[in-house]
């Protein structure tokens, strides 16, 4: 199982990536253009069979709609703590922005912590990592990737005073990811990707 960035990124500058396991590929937080996201889908030489979403916020989805609507309306992936922010432009920050509401269509398929999802004959892990929204989500990709969203970042980490953010649960959620092995490659929902124990520096500081 592999994880790579779709470029270019959004000009909100949120990362999108692609996990590949086979021929199978799962497209996380489509903040890219569907145009880019297919091309990347091309150079991996691999279908989409399904959009995962750290949490609900409007720059991690900004092609969700177009995207499910170009590959056969594919299952969406949302843990069911942020169910309700892709109908809610104040819940996922559109309007604080911009002052004007903004909707997606639901999540087909909602999440809990401990699921996982079968790319190939692979095996993609949820931990639900509550604080910056309260259904943020990490996924574990195999053995040596870790998709983090906006929990976790290269040496800082996700504000928590948007709508659901909660500084406790934050605190909590990362001391749960600083259980796991240091060694994983953490995927950021933005900035570079680096070893979990590397990022995982600024904890004293929280």
């Amino acid at each position: 199982m592999t994880v790579c960035s779709v470029a270019p990124q959004s000009s909100f500058a949120s990362n999108c990536y692609l996990v590949v396991a086979g021929d199978e590929a799962l497209v996380v937080d489509p903040s890219a253009s569907t145009e880019a996201i297919g091309q990347a889908l091309q150079k991996a030489r691999a279908r989409c069979v399904g959009i995962l979403l750290t949490h609900g916020h409007f720059d991690h989805m900004l092609s969700l709609d177009a995207l499910r609507d170009a590959f056969s309306h594919v299952p969406v992936y949302l843990h069911k703590g942020d169910a309700a922010f892709l109908s809610d432009g104040q819940k996922n920050a559109f309007s604080l922005f911009f002052g004007q509401d903004r909707q997606w269509r639901p999540a087909t398929h909602l999440l809990q912590d401990g699921d996982t999802i079968t790319l190939a004959d692979e095996v993609v892990t949820v931990l639900h990592t509550p604080g910056h929204t309260p259904g943020s989500a990490c996924f574990i990709c195999g053995e040596q990737a870790l998709i983090t969203g906006d929990t976790l970042f290269d040496g800082s980490y996700g504000r928590y005073d948007l709508y659901g953010g909660s500084l406790s649960a934050l605190r909590e959620s990362l001391g749960r990811l600083a259980t796991l092995d240091g060694r994983l490659t953490i995927y950021p929902g933005h900035g570079n990707s680096t070893e979990l124990s590397h990022a995982l520096r600024v904890l004293p500081f929280l």
